[in-house]
């Protein structure tokens, strides 16, 4: 009977998946990392152009989206105390009801100031009540009435600088009427005045 060698079979190489270098991981997850923040950047709308006393603010934008602005902080127009007798209240819509700003007491005679820098962007009467507004650039207006606007159109005005008196007709006694608009669009001027801290976005931990 013949017998037949069988020949050993050679031990089959296992295929290794090489890993990237610990300097290549690095690489990979700064990338990475970079992706991920630009994508969150181009999620979120940047707001009016940023200065030495900017600060980042979180705001709802259309859709619920949530962008940031960057703003110089702004001074209240009237002297302290300035107590809030009405809050600002988001429409739901552009023309559902709502309260387009913040109602701030004080007297009759008042001198209002400018919160920040800017152009005065309107200085007259609307229907019936002296308003002014001023152009703080990067698409951010503030507003002001009832008031007599002691300031032109088109004039350049210094944070601080006197811009009008208050007037009665918008509260029951009388009250500042304070509005803020980012791009057309109504928010609250509580995001911008000095001595309220600004919302911070967080990580989420999971």
């Amino acid at each position: 009977m013949t017998s037949i060698a069988c020949r050993p079979s050679a031990p089959r190489r296992s295929r290794r998946v090489r890993e990237p270098a610990r300097g290549a991981r690095a690489t990979w997850r700064a990338w990475v990392t970079r992706v991920a923040a630009l994508a969150t950047v181009l999620a979120i709308a940047a707001g009016g152009p940023a200065d030495g006393s900017a600060a980042a603010t979180a705001a709802t934008g259309p859709r619920g989206a949530v962008r940031l602005e960057s703003a110089p902080r702004w001074a209240w127009p009237v002297p302290s105390p300035h107590p809030v007798v009405r809050p600002f209240e988001a429409p739901a819509s552009a023309y559902s009801a709502g309260h387009r700003g913040l109602d701030v007491a004080a007297r009759e005679g008042t001198v209002i100031t400018a919160p920040a820098d800017g152009v005065v962007h309107f200085a007259g009467v609307v229907v019936d009540r002296p308003l002014l507004s001023l152009d703080h650039g990067g698409g951010l207006l503030s507003s002001f009435e009832p008031v007599e606007p002691l300031v032109e159109r088109g004039e350049r005005v210094a944070r601080g600088q006197p811009i009008g008196e208050l007037q009665l007709g918008h509260c029951a006694g009388a009250c500042l009427h304070l509005g803020a608009r980012l791009e057309g669009r109504y928010v609250s001027p509580l995001r911008y005045l000095d001595g309220l801290r600004p919302a911070v976005l967080l990580p989420v931990r999971r």
